[in-house]
């Protein structure tokens, strides 16, 4: 469990490090070398090209996903961060607007829509990996963990561009200093890389191939049509689940680093500098952090419904007034973000151990990866993309506050509708009690583990 949560966790950490590097760098550098000349609509071009990777996420998900239902977790999982840490490589190694004029920008549209196909099925593959291995009585505890790396490398990210932006002259860091934080995502990647490669496969898929191997065969149409007729309320719940959780974290962690530093002064508002939107960003991802684990622990005990209720009812009510809070100045803006945190730490600390579970072993890595990609791509990862242009064309700064408000009452229809699944064994496996009761795989003549045996 240990190895699997580790391997899981550090390659989460590189993939979403490499992912939300670009929404720190947005508002203070990345608009002014790639779209200098857009003018009040630069903030939204650069945002925009964040946004194009949402289009290949569900692409992403539907290969990744049917890959990992018929070769199994692990190799999948090291295949996206892989290509994840390459695509963030080359995004630091594209030319400035400067020098190669219009090219620069599509270069950029063209790797990010390459990290979307990455990160589509990166995520839904890591859930999938640690709620198999994890015992039953405590899925929602190692689920946690899984955000808890999503977190950190969040942080990391924002942490490394806050230090960039502090240390270095504007004029280096126009000139070469955005470009560091993109090149440091090879370490992350190789070490992720290295440690999901040398992990088993998880003990439901092992059960699923021990039981029926032929499984492993299913065609991706006969898995869309085992979810449109035996799933399709689950679906629809993981679909809910997936928008209220994914609004809430890019609304806080992609849009409201411009929206502090560039819309608010924009609009005559007091907005933030990008050291202290960024060194704010971070306090309230270490606060999350530090209470992410405890809050899965208790889902394990009251259940998953509570908390993700919790949640969602907060968004509704202190959504709008955690946004206003943000133009009354610095400690308005901590209460905001830390109102905004604790909505997400309610979904972030349940939803990797509630997902899973609403899907069979051998279809889950594949469904969970269309409709949770499906579901970002067309109303949570374009959120701060639409937000930034309803603003500009509207003049009213309480856009993000509509959409945390909207992300509340998806939540808690959704929530209503869930069955609770704390505690209980996943569906398609045996209960398991602890993630080592499986036997080793069985062994070839020259002693390479054979994982799915014919």
């Amino acid at each position: 469990m240990r190895r699997a949560v580790a391997a899981a966790a550090v390659g989460n950490v590189a993939e979403w490090y490499d992912f939300g590097i670009y929404s720190y760098l947005a508002a203070v550098v990345l608009e002014r070398v790639l779209f200098p000349e857009a003018g009040e609509w630069a903030a939204v071009c650069t945002l925009g090209a964040f946004a194009a990777a949402f289009v290949m996420r569900p692409f992403g998900g539907f290969v990744f996903g049917r890959l990992g239902d018929r070769f199994g977790r692990t190799k999948v999982l090291s295949a996206t961060v892989l290509l994840m840490t390459g695509a963030t490589v080359l995004l630091g190694l594209v030319p400035t607007y400067g020098s190669v004029g219009l090219v620069a920008p599509l270069l950029v549209l063209l790797v990010r829509m390459l990290q979307g196909f990455s990160a589509g099925g990166e995520y839904t593959g890591a859930l999938t990996l640690v709620a198999e291995y994890a015992p039953d009585r405590r899925r929602g505890f190692f689920g946690s963990w899984l955000e808890f790396s999503t977190l950190t490398g969040y942080a990391l990210g924002a942490g490394v561009c806050g230090a960039l932006i502090a240390l270095l002259p504007h004029e280096a860091l126009l000139a070469w200093g955005w470009r560091v934080p993109f090149l440091l995502a090879l370490p992350l990647g190789i070490t992720g890389v290295y440690l999901r490669m040398r992990l088993e496969d998880t003990p439901a898929f092992r059960q699923l191939m021990e039981r029926s191997p032929a499984l492993a065969t299913m065609s991706a149409k006969r898995a869309v049509q085992i979810v449109v007729r035996h799933y399709r309320a689950a679906a629809l719940v993981a679909a809910g689940v997936v928008v209220a959780w994914n609004v809430t974290n890019y609304v806080l962690t992609n849009y409201l680093p411009t929206y502090l530093t560039g819309t608010l002064p924009r609009f005559g508002e007091g907005g933030a500098s990008g050291v202290a939107a960024t060194g704010m960003q971070v306090a309230v991802m270490v606060v999350m952090v530090c209470a992410i684990a405890w809050v899965g622990r208790l889902s394990d005990r009251i259940g998953r419904r509570p908390i993700l209720m919790t949640g969602s009812v907060t968004l509704v009510l202190l959504g709008l007034p955690a946004v206003w809070l943000l133009r009354e100045g610095l400690l308005g803006q901590i209460a905001g973000l830390l109102i905004i945190g604790m909505c997400l730490l309610c979904f972030a600390a349940v939803s990797p151990s509630t997902l899973p579970a609403l899907f069979p072993t051998m279809i889950r890595y594949s469904s969970l990866a269309v409709i949770f990609n499906l579901s970002v791509s067309l109303l949570a990862g374009t959120a701060p993309t639409i937000i930034e242009a309803a603003v500009t064309a509207t003049g009213n700064l309480d856009w993000p506050g509509y959409y945390l408000v909207g992300a509340g009452v998806v939540g808690a229809v959704t929530t209503y509708f869930l069955r609770e699944h704390a505690g209980r064994p996943l569906a398609g496996a045996a209960p398991l009690a602890s993630s080592s009761e499986l036997p080793d795989p069985p062994l070839s003549a020259d002693g390479v583990p054979m994982e799915h045996p014919r």
